[in-house]
């Protein structure tokens, strides 16, 4: 039998197939609940990574979902990445995972029971890698592949981190490197390398477990993780939120070394035009045009963003290198101003 391509299935894949910022604020701008109970900590206003509800005074419960169409053409390591991706909301509200359900679309017409086993096999073993298990979902047959979950973890109310709480002076720290999108189209050209590929499942695949961590330390005050809408995108709703500037040091980004050759040769998604269209009158990017596609490419499963006070910054880095996020870097900071992201 030929070997099955899921990308082969899919228009965009990952969070690169996300509506675009703008059409989505449009879209839901109508939307939402009028009158927020109390305890409703955290629900639509900033765009933020999950909603959190408060239980008691000890507990508050994080919810959110996330799924896509294939980035990769093997069905374990979709799932994997796919699964990982979800978690990442829950981590970056500084929340534990406790267990999650399965969201699954299949063209059940096209792909072979097997390769669908094993889609959802690669979630369970990231799921497993969290420590929690996948207690159930919902299927249905679909015209695209789609698999992702819904994550849902504990945080005590105090701990939480939301993307609002920014500071002026406050520096800005990366997780992961950038370039995830890149590499992905280059997958879909075929001209991935096989290093490159291996690069790609390394970072998409590797939980942002630090998010609790990270909110147990005095003076972090904002966190979020970049996925779709690109670093330029995920920082402007921390601006947004916390009624700030951001200034970005380009040279300070951790890249993926492949993603900016395949960059600098012409290679990006469409998905980091539509995130320019949407959002480029707030944001300022100098230098040369590939500079403006790699701070909007969609990353999946992308890094967490960190906003603390200075000398919070060695603690925030030591925590990040402690769980393997070597390239974790300051890239910026924040400054009073109207909410605006510029790139220097």
């Amino acid at each position: 039998m030929e070997k099955i391509r899921l990308t082969q299935f899919s228009h965009g894949g990952g969070c690169g197939c996300k509506i675009a910022p703008a059409v989505l604020s449009r879209i839901i701008a109508e939307s939402g609940l009028k009158s927020m109970p109390a305890d409703l900590l955290v629900g639509v206003e900033t765009a933020d990574d999950a909603t959190v509800y408060r239980l008691n005074a000890e507990q508050a419960i994080v919810a959110t979902t996330d799924f896509f169409t294939p980035i990769v053409d093997d069905p374990r390591d979709f799932g994997r990445i796919a699964a990982a991706n979800a978690l990442s909301d829950v981590y970056a509200m500084g929340g534990k995972p406790i267990f999650a359900l399965a969201i699954v679309g299949m063209p059940l017409d096209k792909l072979p029971e097997s390769v669908i086993r094993d889609i959802l096999a690669g979630g369970e073993s990231i799921c497993a890698q969290a420590g929690i298990p996948i207690a159930g979902g919902h299927s249905i047959d679909l015209l695209e592949p789609v698999y992702g979950l819904v994550g849902l973890g504990v945080v005590a109310p105090w701990r939480l981190k939301r993307n609002s709480g920014a500071r002026a002076g406050d520096v800005l720290i990366l997780g992961k490197p950038l370039g995830i999108g890149i590499l992905s189209a280059a997958l879909k050209k075929g001209l991935l390398s096989a290093a490159g590929y291996d690069e790609m499942l390394r970072w998409t695949t590797k939980l942002n477990v630090t998010g609790p961590a990270l909110a147990a330390i005095d003076g972090v005050h904002a966190m979020t993780d970049v996925t779709g809408f690109g670093l330029a995108g995920h920082l402007l709703e921390i601006c947004r939120g916390s009624r700030l500037a951001a200034t970005i040091e380009f040279d300070a980004l951790p890249l993926i070394a492949e993603a900016a050759l395949h960059l600098r040769a012409g290679i990006a998604t469409g998905a980091s035009a539509r995130n320019w269209a949407s959002y480029g009158a707030e944001a300022t990017v100098g230098g040369d045009e590939w500079r403006q596609k790699m701070v909007t490419d969609p990353q999946t499963s992308g890094g967490l963003l960190v906003a603390c006070a200075p000398d919070a910054a060695d603690a925030v880095l030591a925590a990040f290198r402690g769980d393997g996020f070597e390239s974790a870097a300051v890239i910026g900071r924040f400054a009073a101003g109207a909410s605006h992201v510029t790139v220097i």
